[in-house]
């Protein structure tokens, strides 16, 4: 699909992964739509793309409330109609073994499964009226294979993924694409929010490359304009993943026995 001119929804837009997301797509010369909770940081991010020479709109929501979804989704259309575009980024969480995560923070993690659902349910209908559009869903390697101590983080993106490939199922007969953004650890303040989670990147996980937010953005815009079904990044990435495919049993072995430990406790 061809940006220029299209609009283009990027959910968790305020910063990090759907900020460099929302730079790249505006860059290539998409209307973008930021919605968030937070409304100074969608503002900034929407100044930057307009002192570029791009359009911004901003949206604040609750993208785990279901109705504050549909409502913020009436508006968008009313305002500007159906994106062309949707990025379904939002979502977050510590990583933690499952006797240290809360049941409310298992339930908050499953918000990247959620949210991307809410959005794509609040759209889908007039997507498919006009029968064009594309569904970009924010994922992390972690849908293909774990390390230990990231439990219910590991659990949702198994979830996004799994919600992806049935969406792509159910569009199989129409011109409306699907594309699953996968990669490994991106340099933003994720870490900075959830913290004691970086020091559980495994050691395997360690060799590949950190990316940028930036790199994140220009890979989702390709991905967008040759409508693939994967994006993996970076190329190191990818070798592991061809890896996985032919050995699956090794390379999980191998993310389990250098991952994260539990501190020994004395008796």
């Amino acid at each position: 699909m061809n940006i220029k001119g299209k609009t283009v929804l990027v959910t968790g837009a305020s910063s990090g992964m759907g900020a460099g997301i929302a730079r790249a797509m505006a860059g290539a010369g998409g209307k973008l739509l930021l919605l968030g909770r937070r409304q100074d940081a969608l503002r900034s991010v929407a100044d930057e793309i307009t002192r570029a020479g791009g359009e911004a709109r901003i949206y604040t929501v609750d993208l785990a409330d279901a109705r504050a979804v549909m409502e913020t989704a009436g508006r968008i259309k009313a305002e500007v109609g159906t994106p062309d575009i949707i990025v379904n980024n939002a979502g977050s969480g510590k990583w933690r073994f499952v006797d240290e995560t809360s049941p409310e923070e298992a339930v908050q993690m499953m918000t990247v499964y959620f949210a991307a659902f809410y959005v794509t349910r609040a759209f889908l209908p007039d997507m498919l009226q006009r029968n064009s559009g594309h569904i970009v869903n924010i994922s992390s390697v972690g849908s293909r294979f774990v390390w230990p101590g990231a439990t219910a983080y590991l659990a949702a993106r198994w979830a996004m993924r799994g919600f992806t490939e049935a969406l792509r199922a159910d569009l199989y007969h129409t011109r409306i694409g699907v594309t699953l953004y996968e990669s490994g650890v991106v340099e933003s303040p994720y870490w900075e929010h959830n913290p004691g989670s970086r020091e559980r990147v495994s050691k395997m996980g360690r060799l590949i490359p950190t990316l940028t937010t930036d790199q994140v953005g220009k890979a989702v815009v390709r991905g967008v304009e040759k409508n693939k079904r994967l994006v993996v990044i970076p190329f190191m990435m990818r070798m592991t993943y061809w890896q996985h495919v032919a050995f699956p049993w090794l390379v999980q072995w191998l993310m389990t026995v250098t991952g994260y430990r539990r501190p020994q406790t004395r008796t």
